[in-house]
């Protein structure tokens, strides 16, 4: 299993989190809630990985 870092960031414009992770270009997603937003850069990877996107 690879692991990954990420950003986060409350935007209090629009009352969401912001992730990013850095080094990854389009790696970046925004949620309600932590669980969300982890759940969604998880399958931002996993989208990057199947388009050959990612190595490791």
């Amino acid at each position: 299993m690879t692991t990954f870092t990420a950003y986060v960031e409350w935007d209090e414009e629009v009352s969401l989190f912001v992730g990013t992770v850095p080094g990854i270009r389009g790696a970046h997603t925004q949620a309600a809630t932590l669980d969300e937003l982890r759940d969604n850069l998880r399958e931002v990877l996993e989208l990057l990985a199947e388009e050959g996107q990612l190595s490791g």
